[in-house]
């Protein structure tokens, strides 16, 4: 192999190098929309885990449901106020549930900052501020 052929085979660096800031900004919005989507699942959780701690539930008694939530008041004896998700088992898991969706979603957006700021860091023409 001469010189000359592998000068052809090597790639040019002054080429390349907006082409791969190209694909990691791509990767960059990419990794952003699903830490959006994330923080929008990890919200949805959370409404939920709070509409399930406060809201009164159960049949209407003189205009208002009988059954109190778990974090307003005592809960009833009555029968008609076992429900499942108000327990403190299926309340404690919905918590876990949104929990993990927000670390992830805080994950993910530290990760897009990041790869956003390596981006711009190595974009052709673009000095650093000393």
């Amino acid at each position: 192999m001469t010189a000359d052929a592998s000068a052809q085979q090597a790639p040019d660096p002054a080429n390349t190098a907006p082409a791969r800031a190209e694909q990691e900004g791509q990767k960059a919005f990419r990794v952003t929309a699903w830490s959006v989507a994330w923080m929008l699942l990890a919200l949805v959780i959370w409404g939920w885990f709070a509409y399930l701690m406060l809201a009164d539930y159960g049949p209407e008694l003189e205009g208002r449901a009988m059954c109190r939530g778990p974090l307003v008041g005592p809960s009833s004896g009555d029968t008609r106020c076992s429900d499942p998700l108000r327990q403190w088992p299926a309340l404690l898991g919905i918590l876990a549930l949104a929990t993990i969706a927000t670390v992830s979603a805080a994950a993910t957006i530290v990760y897009a900052k990041v790869l956003s700021r390596l981006t711009r860091r190595d974009a052709p023409g673009v000095r650093l501020q000393d």
